[in-house]
């Protein structure tokens, strides 16, 4: 009988994992992967952005979880012998409309707490020769990280306190008990007093084998990536992000500098036809029948049609993909865009047709589930990890963390 079982080897779920026994380290704790790795998912799938917090609601989850976790992981980072980079991030307007855009999220990084700077077009193109704008916004606390090294860190640090990685265990079924959880995986069933589930694009399915109608469902939306060739390594300075469409749920593409020194484009946004397909010829039919079978996901795409047919054609025609890009930095070529691995994003969309904007979590006597973590999930692992286990010691009755003894 294990006191805790966590569903899930990504960053979320190792950070969970990692404080709990940190806290408690008298518990049993196992966490079961389906994979062979840690990270093998939207961990280890994303652009490695620290990100600061420009964009998120005032007094949300993700406005306070990032601010916290933009410093947790590079405190984390320093402890671990982990390299990262602060590079900073530079928001650029290149248009009129673009401008006003800009003044908006200027007073969302106020409300949210953030040091930044308001660049004119002189000063964008002093800090950055390659990128062409009317202005700009710097966030020097962005930075860059590999977080699946961070994950593995994480994971190396669980293991030191006694916990326990079980990999190749896929989920089947889950029964929760008045006494305690069981939880099937292929020929072998588990017992814990408590389950944490930190599934990602499973977070819907796992919550459903709890018997528990989740009001969401998980759609997969797939962001391609190209990398510059590697003569175009040193073209920025710092991360460039265009000023977002307020109106869209995803921030455009951006050029990325990455830890390993390459630089990447993107992400564009498109719907998966599976929930773990990174190739564009990845389809599930399962997976496919249950996205467009919910009412919620097909009001999502009835409501967002154009863009969403602008994002298709630009997956399958790189010349539209690259005009994004030109926008703000216009040296770069067709030919510079080389291949890259894409990313799934799992984004929960509500019954009424709503991407659900914050973190989600949803609970029953003896589980907490994580059902929508999305960016900034990987900058804010730190603290939702913390925030999982001060829910943990309220509902679970633990008693007092060794850490506060």
């Amino acid at each position: 009988m294990y006191d805790f079982i966590i569903i899930g080897g990504g960053i979320v779920g190792m950070s969970t994992a990692m404080q709990l026994l940190q806290a408690f380290p008298e518990r049993k704790v196992l966490v079961i992967e389906k994979e062979n790795r840690l990270a093998e998912h939207q961990t280890g799938h994303n652009s490695g952005v620290i990100h600061a917090g420009v964009y998120y609601t005032p007094g949300s989850l993700k406005a306070k979880f990032c601010l916290e976790g933009n410093r947790a992981t590079r405190a984390f980072c320093d402890h671990h012998g982990i390299p990262y980079d602060a590079c900073g991030k530079l928001l650029v307007a290149t248009s009129e409309l673009e401008m006003t855009r800009m003044q908006a999220l200027w007073e969302r990084t106020e409300a949210n707490g953030l040091e930044r700077e308001w660049l004119s077009a002189g000063e964008l193109k002093e800090r950055e020769p390659n990128i062409t704008g009317l202005g700009g916004i710097f966030v020097p606390s962005s930075g860059i990280v590999d977080y699946r090294a961070v994950t593995e860190a994480m994971g190396r640090e669980f293991r030191a306190l006694g916990g326990e990685i079980r990999f190749g265990c896929r989920v089947s079924a889950i029964q929760e008990l008045s006494s305690e959880v069981r939880v099937k995986t292929g020929q072998e069933t588990f017992a814990t007093r408590h389950l944490i589930s930190c599934s990602g694009l499973m977070a819907d399915r796992i919550v459903r084998m709890l018997g528990i109608d989740p009001g969401f469902r998980i759609c997969p939306f797939r962001g391609e990536y190209y990398r510059l060739k590697p003569e175009h390594n040193q073209i920025v300075n710092h991360l460039i992000y265009p000023i977002p469409d307020p109106s869209m749920p995803f921030l455009g593409v951006h050029l990325t500098r990455m830890i390993d020194g390459s630089v990447t484009v993107g992400p564009n946004a498109v719907l998966a036809w599976k929930r773990e397909g990174y190739r564009k010829t990845d389809i599930s039919l399962r997976d496919s029948l249950e996205t467009l079978g919910y009412p919620g996901i097909l009001k999502v795409l009835k409501q967002n049609l154009k863009p969403g047919l602008a994002e298709l054609k630009n997956s399958l025609f790189k010349a539209g993909y690259l005009e994004q890009v030109r926008k703000y930095c216009p040296s770069i070529e067709k030919a510079d865009l080389l291949p890259y691995p894409a990313g799934v994003r799992a984004q929960a969309v509500s019954k009424d047709g709503r991407l659900v904007d914050d973190f989600l979590f949803v609970n029953s006597a003896r589980t907490i589930n994580v059902c929508n973590a999305p960016s900034p999930a990987a900058t804010s692992a730190l603290p939702i990890g913390r925030h999982i286990l001060e829910t943990a010691i309220g509902r679970f009755d633990l008693g007092t963390p060794a850490h506060a003894a």
